[in-house]
C-alpha cells in the first residue's frame, strides 16, 4: 500500500497525458469521421476538449501543491520543482484554450471569423498540453532504482 502511495503521482501523470492521447488523437478524429458532418462534430469535439481542458488544469494544479508539500517536507527534494514550469505551462495552455480560443473555433463560421486560424491554434495548445503531460509523466517514471540482476 506504501508503494501506491509513494507512486500516485506517477499514476496521475500517466492517466492525464493518457487522457489527452486518447481525446485528442482517437476520440475527437473518430467523430468527425463517423458523424460526418463538422457542424455537429465540431461542438462535439468541443466538449471533448472542454474537458480535456479541466482536466489539465486540475492535475497540473494537483502536481503543483504536491510539489509545494515534498518541498516542505526535505530540503534534498528540490529536484522536484524541475516540474514547475511544464506544470504551469499545461495549466496556462488549458485556461488559453477553454477560456481564449474555444469559443472562436465554434462561433468562427457565423461570425466571420478565421475557423482556420483558431483550429490551428487550439490545435497547437492542445499539443502543447500532450508535450507538458508527457514530459511530467518521463519525469515520474525516471528510474531511481538500479535494476537487479
Amino acid at each position: 500500500m506504501q508503494a501506491l502511495f509513494d507512486r500516485w503521482p506517477l499514476l496521475l501523470a500517466a492517466l492525464w497525458w493518457g487522457g489527452l492521447s486518447a481525446l485528442s488523437f482517437v476520440a475527437v478524429p473518430m467523430a468527425f469521421g463517423l458523424i460526418g458532418n463538422p457542424a455537429l462534430a465540431g461542438p462535439y469535439a468541443a466538449k471533448l476538449f472542454q474537458v480535456q481542458a479541466w482536466a489539465s488544469l486540475v492535475v497540473a494544479l494537483v502536481l503543483v501543491m504536491w510539489g509545494r508539500l515534498q518541498r516542505l517536507k526535505s530540503a534534498e527534494v528540490t529536484a522536484r520543482w524541475v516540474l514547475l514550469p511544464w506544470l504551469l505551462l499545461a495549466a496556462l495552455a488549458a485556461l488559453v484554450q477553454e477560456h481564449g480560443v474555444a469559443e472562436r473555433i465554434l462561433t468562427a463560421r457565423t461570425t466571420g471569423g478565421n475557423l482556420r486560424l483558431w483550429h490551428t491554434v487550439g490545435s497547437v495548445l492542445v499539443l502543447l498540453q500532450w508535450l507538458c503531460a508527457l514530459r511530467v509523466l518521463w519525469w515520474f517514471g525516471r528510474r531511481t532504482d538500479a535494476p537487479s540482476t
